[in-house]
């Protein structure tokens, strides 16, 4: 099921990245409305062992899916220490149900996991159903919330344990 994709740990503000990035905001905008996700992110959060950063690359050399973590510690946006923060969950459109998404969570929270981080959070919104699918599939669990849109009501947070 591969379909010749290849991960590969890239830097948040490589070209490829900035690419993808620009189209999940343009994304985020069409289903929110508003100026996408203002979450302030540096790529130096990305870089191990505080975080990783991946693109999902097709046989031909494309980037097709990207995703990172974030290493997060006790704060007043709510996180708990010891917490990896999943940001920039994307797969482009012409790109999705091959289980990208998936394979992706995977070797982020194993990273992660890797990393010795204890908890693996994200936050999403009620526009993206199918996000809420992939990740309770996943195992992760609605939480409190936390992160840049805490205070939003659109706003849905989940975390899963990384460590039994």
């Amino acid at each position: 099921m591969s379909h010749g994709i290849q991960l590969r740990a890239i830097a948040y503000d490589h070209p490829d990245a900035v690419k993808l990035n620009d189209e999940v905001q343009i994304e985020y905008q069409q289903r929110y409305g508003g100026e996408g996700d203002a979450t302030f992110l540096d790529p130096a959060m990305f870089v191990p062992p505080q975080g990783l950063y991946l693109l999902a690359y097709d046989a031909s050399g494309s980037a097709v899916a990207s995703g990172g973590w974030r290493r997060q510690d006790r704060n007043d946006e709510g996180y708990a220490d010891g917490d990896a923060e999943l940001k920039r969950m994307y797969v482009i459109p012409q790109a999705r149900g091959l289980g990208l998404a998936r394979r992706m969570l995977a070797e982020l929270e194993a990273d992660a996991r890797a990393a010795g981080r204890n908890r693996m959070v994200l936050e999403t919104g009620d526009q993206q159903p199918e996000a809420i699918a992939l990740y309770l599939s996943s195992g992760y669990a609605m939480s409190a919330k936390f992160g840049h849109y805490r205070f939003h009501d659109s706003s849905r947070c989940m975390a899963k344990a990384l460590r039994p």
